[in-house]
């Protein structure tokens, strides 16, 4: 009798799951809350509290484009050492939250640019003056990363990344490329080159690329509103989350 039950008692129990999931998420809706808040509630309660001053800097940055531009660096900077340190002891927690708040699309906001690019310009970059759109899917494992005139991507490039837990690490390799819509295949390494020829990428990107080694973000943080990461050519960078994408 009770092995007939169990079937019954599975489907009752994934039924009332998925029903407090779609409950909470209709709840959030009602409420004017993102449904990302509700799924990533607990990735800033991972943070150590030294790092909310700085998350807080980051977020007006994000959202205004008004703060001041080394406030912000200091601000990646506290927001980078401290959630290093909290990550050594959290048995992994901050990376797996990390890496499902990646998930969706992210709208480049402010970067101090690649250290090579700081060199040919003569400056950082900061505020970003274009959209420049990157996505993540964490249950393919998919990029794509973008530039649009309006909703229009002129340039886009897609590929494939892979998660490293314990560094935080992003390390992906485009594929594929449209340009004004057009889609082609990429060598291995051509998008490096192009990204270095472009001013949108590192030439670290390029020697990486020559020696079979894919190109990576460490990320420092993500949730329900931004993303903060240092690229493989050193620069520092803040996202924040499209939701209408």
């Amino acid at each position: 009798m009770l092995l007939a039950l169990r079937p019954l008692l599975l489907a009752s129990l994934l039924h009332a799951a998925s029903a407090m999931r779609v409950g909470a998420v209709l709840s959030a809706r009602a409420m004017g809350i993102s449904p990302h808040h509700v799924k990533m509630a607990s990735v800033e309660s991972l943070l150590p509290t030294t790092a909310v001053a700085a998350l807080d800097v980051c977020r007006a940055a994000a959202k205004t484009k008004a703060e001041d531009s080394d406030a912000v660096v200091e601000a990646l900077l506290t927001l980078e050492k401290e959630c290093r340190a909290a990550a050594k002891t959290d048995g992994g927690a901050l990376s797996r939250a990390t890496l499902e708040a990646l998930d969706g699309a992210w709208r480049l906001v402010f970067t101090t640019g690649t250290v090579d690019t700081q060199n040919k310009l003569g400056r950082k970059i900061n505020y970003f003056p274009i959209r420049a759109t990157q996505t993540f899917d964490t249950s393919t494992m998919d990029i794509s990363n973008g530039i649009y005139l309006g909703d229009f991507a002129v340039l886009k490039f897609f590929g494939k990344f892979d998660w490293l837990e314990a560094q935080r690490r992003l390390e992906f390799d485009f594929d594929a490329i449209a340009v004004l819509g057009l889609k082609f295949d990429l060598p291995k390494g051509g998008a490096a080159r192009i990204g270095s020829s472009t001013g949108l990428g590192s030439d670290s990107n390029v020697k990486r690329a020559e020696t079979g080694k894919k190109a990576f973000f460490n990320w420092i943080s993500a949730d329900d509103e931004i993303a903060t990461a240092r690229g493989g050519g050193g620069g520092l960078a803040l996202w924040r989350r499209e939701t209408e994408f």
